[in-house]
């Protein structure tokens, strides 16, 4: 089996700084961890070990119980994101119209499975349970941009016009 790099952390100071100062306001109240995990999430995308150290230290607690917390709520994540964020529903209407099929062209042709990024950063991959357009099924999701009654064959066409954005082209 192939083991996949692990992507290297690319914070900045600037990042940095504004996570310290967020957590040195916060620290002393009860319950800090939870808002300075998500304003960390916000500031970074995830949450790399990186940023799980710097919460530890200045929050006076062990990594440990600061990688429990991330590992336990689904909002968290610990790979990074991609520039677009693809999404396929895999709820009831959408999985019996075929989503599966499409979510398995999609790892094949971007080379990752769910909750992975691309190496090129350009892609990452989800699976969700239920976007609320059952009527479209199936369903897959592109940042913020819909696509209903999705096909195997529509994948490309698709990809291409967000590679596209990437390089500046359109």
């Amino acid at each position: 089996m192939e083991k996949k790099p692990v992507p290297q952390f690319k914070g900045t100071k600037k990042q940095e700084l504004e996570l310290r100062e967020f957590i040195e306001k916060e620290k002393d109240e009860p319950g800090a961890l939870m808002p300075v995990l998500q304003k960390a999430q916000e500031i970074y995308g995830y949450l790399p070990i990186e940023v799980q150290t710097i919460v530890a230290d200045m929050l006076g607690i062990s990594l440990s119980e600061v990688y429990g917390v991330v590992t336990f709520y689904t909002q968290f994540s610990l790979n990074p994101k991609g520039e677009h964020r693809i999404s396929i529903c895999l709820g009831t209407a959408c999985y019996v119209k075929g989503a599966d099929k499409i979510l398995d062209a999609l790892e094949e042709k971007l080379g990752i499975k769910p909750g992975e990024c691309t190496p090129d950063g350009v892609f990452s991959l989800d699976s969700c349970r239920c976007v609320g357009a059952c009527g479209l099924a199936p369903v897959m999701m592109v940042d913020d941009d819909v696509y209903g009654r999705m096909t195997v064959d529509q994948i490309d066409g698709i990809l291409a016009k967000y590679e596209l954005r990437k390089r500046g082209d359109d």
